[in-house]
């Protein structure tokens, strides 16, 4: 599971997540990416389980790249407590997204064999996806 190996601050709130992405907007390795539409937010197993998706369809030929990080810890009290007595233990690590994120690269893979894997991967994300190409990523949203 993707996670910081150490961070400033044990704990943090959760914040807002508005407005439009004006960082990790555009393709920048790959020729094929999947970018978020709509906001929401993505936890180290989703990530986990779209990269082996879409390494199993591509048998592990051509490359990727995952432009996210979960670096935000969320936490979680145990089942069946009594409110008070604290903030709970961080439960898991996730990133807010805006839309228009771009959250995996593709390069080296047949359009036709990278546009199936990535469909494979917007079904494990929590949030509209679309995939866009280098030849068409242009547009913003």
């Amino acid at each position: 599971m993707l996670m910081p190996k150490r961070t400033k601050w044990r704990k943090q709130q959760k914040g807002r997540n508005r407005g439009k992405s004006f960082n990790g907007n555009k393709i920048e390795f790959g020729d094929i990416a999947i970018k978020a539409v709509e906001a929401g937010r993505i936890d180290s197993r989703q990530i986990e389980a779209a990269r082996i998706t879409m390494t199993r369809k591509i048998n592990r030929t051509g490359k990727t790249w995952i432009r996210v990080f979960p670096d935000k810890p969320l936490t979680a009290k145990p089942l069946e407590t009594r409110m008070g007595k604290g903030k709970g233990a961080v439960d898991k690590w996730v990133m807010n997204i805006k839309p228009g994120r771009i959250i995996f690269e593709m390069a080296g893979v047949d359009e036709a064999l990278a546009r199936e894997a990535f469909t494979l991967a917007i079904h494990k994300m929590p949030f509209k996806c679309k995939i866009i190409a280098l030849k068409d990523s242009n547009e913003l949203y």
